[in-house]
């Protein structure tokens, strides 16, 4: 207990490496420039501190499994970007697992994550009550939020295999001195990988880099094409959630409903309706276009197909009905998902509609949700629709041949459906490869995006750096800006509290497969810029500089607030990411609050979400244990209270737990003490009896002296 105290300590006192100066002056760098993985944060921990973790943790054992949902208290020491990532991590797990998350509500056993030094769990359900997970300084990015939980819930980092050394080689002398127990590898009586095959793609794997001490990898990959792939904190990989559902026997995830990309000639389930003039085909070619399916994009011999409805057929008003398989929602609120190519004429129109079926109704009804029309383009299109359904439902995508010529037609592939909500915002980036052959490093070779507003009001802009920054080249660098807007008169200023996430998707066709990167920056009102005294998220015109849309038209520019360590380039080609020359960037802006017992985004606030408010405060563990005899200390009030144990006839108590007492010693105490207090009682009585005969007769003595008077 000495040595986890002592650590505690040490741990509290250690600070980070200071972040470096931003490569830019407008823009600030929320990790210091410095692309740091969980090992490079946790460098600081105590060796002691590592080891006792170390020794206490298994998965074997089904004592070790957490029910599939986890009660969990977000403390108030993490920080407000840390919670709103955290509720998007719980996301990820309900999208892609039967795990689910919900506030502690006095259950036994539950997760208390804090804001400690580092990132760290322990591994498995340790039943201990409140078992505590660390999101501390620079830990607040999903991949490493996903990692930690995924301790929680029984993994170990995947190189502690018991087959690893069949994949990967261990360089020992290259590890730095007091770490090589991080390489420690684990039999098969204490870790079980499930049958799943080694996982280079793993977010539970450590980097080429891990524990170095110079400037040559401790990891080396068996097949080297894997040597810039391991390390990655981007999401789960297939392998990762091959083992997770394993473990905790998931048939299916929570939040998922459906995808379809046409491969299958029974094309998901959907139906052809009665109830209009035209019908959709699939396909994989069309000679105005699409040339190719956007699955594979005619990489695949024998396969790529897409739906597609000929606008150059019929007369004007032709419609065609393509309609899901019927769908069970839970949540009442969904996102759908989907790629458009128009080659038909500006006037031709995809609507979406849901049918719904209610007692009432139980043939269904159509319901319009939205109409999407739009000049032809060349390239397949992401669209992203929100719907609000809360009973059973079909999708319906109804084509619309409008007035004018048409040589082609509407199509629409890789579509996805999930409970979720979806981005305010698409950005999307065409002939990225010229762009990224062509780019300087640094401001020069930054792109901007068009402005966008969030549902708050305020205007703001992203900045890509292609090839990185003068400082951190070959990597793509990512900035959020506010900038000046119509509505910047009635708004609150410094901006308080809105949380921008900003994805770059992998375009993988289903939704559970993606791994896509993301970072977000939570706006602090109170965070003063770097080179003088005004706050980072003021209003743009008055702590931002000129800038010039393409059109000409001028605005101001706020601080720009990321990460030029984003991505590099080589994970940027190991994915989805580009798909037909082009990328695309989600984005959001929305509100994140906080109080005691409620954390919420503006996004789980207003739709119903499973995200409740927290049960009671729960106090936290101290961060230095003054208490004897195992006592445990927590804090009470911002003070060190210690928590004494006792058992059926024996306690500790004292402010530090120093004193011992039992019932056989309170017996003789309490005996004791009434043999005292008789004792005590009965020479009371007798002084008193005393004293007043000698009172008496003195004054019998005096009586005939005595004058009375009135």
């Amino acid at each position: 207990a000495s040595c986890i105290s002592l650590c505690a300590f040490l741990i509290i006192s250690f600070f980070l490496p200071p972040l470096q100066p931003a490569p830019e002056t407008t823009e600030i760098d929320i990790d210091g420039g410095i692309d740091q993985d969980i090992f490079d944060i946790n460098e600081g921990l105590h060796t002691c501190f590592l080891s006792w973790m170390q020794e206490r943790n298994s998965i074997i054992g089904d004592n070790y499994r957490w029910p599939h949902v986890i009660p969990y208290v977000l403390e108030d020491s993490l920080e407000m970007n840390a919670k709103g990532l955290i509720l998007k991590a719980f996301e990820q797990y309900r999208l892609k697992t039967c795990i689910d998350f919900k506030p502690w509500e006095g259950e036994k056993n539950y997760i208390s994550v804090f804001k400690g030094s580092g990132c760290w769990s322990l591994v498995g359900n340790r039943q201990m009550g409140l078992q505590q997970l660390s999101i501390g300084t620079n830990c607040d990015r999903i991949g490493t939020i996903q990692h930690e939980f995924l301790h929680a819930l029984g993994f170990w980092h995947e190189q502690s295999r018991s087959d690893r050394d069949d994949y990967v080689t261990i360089v020992w002398d290259r590890i730095q001195s007091g770490k090589e127990h991080n390489f420690n590898k684990y039999d098969d009586k204490t870790s079980d990988f499930l049958n799943v095959p080694y996982d280079y793609n793993s977010v539970m794997h450590y980097s080429k880099t891990a524990f170095r001490n110079g400037t040559e990898p401790t990891i080396l990959t068996n097949i080297p094409d894997f040597m810039d792939v391991i390390g990655q904190r981007m999401d789960f990989s297939e392998y990762d959630l091959q083992k997770l559902n394993r473990l905790y026997n998931c048939t299916s995830s929570l939040s998922f409903m459906d995808t379809c990309s046409f491969e299958l000639e029974n094309i998901c389930g959907m139906i052809q309706s009665s109830d209009d003039n035209s019908d959709w085909q699939r396909l994989s070619q069309v000679p105005a276009g699409p040339n190719t399916d956007h699955t594979n994009m005619g990489e695949c011999k024998d396969s790529g197909y897409f739906m597609h409805f000929n606008t150059g057929a019929g007369g004007d008003g032709s419609r065609a009905l393509l309609e899901s398989r019927i769908l069970y929602p839970k949540r009442g609120f969904q996102c759908l998902q989907f790629y458009l190519y128009n080659s038909g004429n500006e006037n031709d129109q995809l609507n979406v509609w849901v049918r719904e079926y209610t007692s009432a109704n139980p043939n269904g009804t159509l319901r319009f949700i939205e109409e999407i029309k739009g000049s032809p383009e060349t390239y397949w299109q992401l669209h992203h629709v929100s719907l609000n359904v809360t009973s059973k439902f079909r999708v319906v995508f109804e084509g619309v041949r409008g007035s004018g010529s048409s040589d082609g037609g509407l199509s629409i592939d890789d579509i996805n459906l999930s409970e979720t909500q979806c981005p305010h915002h698409i950005w999307h980036i065409r002939n990225f490869t010229h762009l990224l052959n062509t780019s300087p490093a640094g401001r020069n070779g930054a792109i901007y995006s068009p402005p966008f507003y969030s549902s708050k009001g305020y205007a703001f802009q992203v900045s890509l750096y292609v090839n990185g920054t003068t400082d951190n080249p070959f990597n793509l660098g990512i900035y959020l800006s506010l900038i000046s807007g119509a509505n910047d008169d009635y708004l609150q200023w410094p901006c308080p509290w809105q949380q921008g996430t900003m994805i770059l998707l992998d375009q993988h066709p289903d939704i559970r497969q993606q791994m896509s990167n993301q970072r977000s920056v939570t706006t602090d009102p109170l965070r003063l810029s770097e080179s003088s005294s005004d706050y980072t998220w003021d209003r743009p015109d008055k702590v931002g500089s000129e800038a010039t849309f393409p059109n000409g038209t001028k605005y101001m520019r706020g601080p720009g607030v990321g990460t030029s360590t984003f991505l590099t380039h080589e994970r940027l080609r190991s994915r989805n990411f580009i798909k037909e020359d082009g990328v695309y960037i989600l984005l959001t802006l929305e509100g994140i609050t906080t109080t005691a017992s409620t954390t919420t985004t503006a996004s789980t606030t207003t739709t119903g979400s499973i995200i409740q408010p927290e049960g009671p405060e729960v106090p936290a563990f101290c961060p230095d244990n003054p208490c004897e005899n195992d006592g445990v200390c927590v804090m009470v009030d911002r003070a060190s209270v210690c928590r004494c144990p006792a058992g059926d006839n024996w306690w500790y108590m004292g402010e530090k737990c120093e004193r011992k007492g039992s019932t056989r010693e309170n017996t003789v105490i309490a005996v004791s003490s009434t043999i005292t207090v008789f004792v005590v009682m009965l020479i009371v009585t007798i002084t008193t009896a005393v004293c007043l005969k000698k009172k008496y007769r003195k004054g019998r003595e005096n009586k005939e002296t005595l004058t009375l008077e009135e």
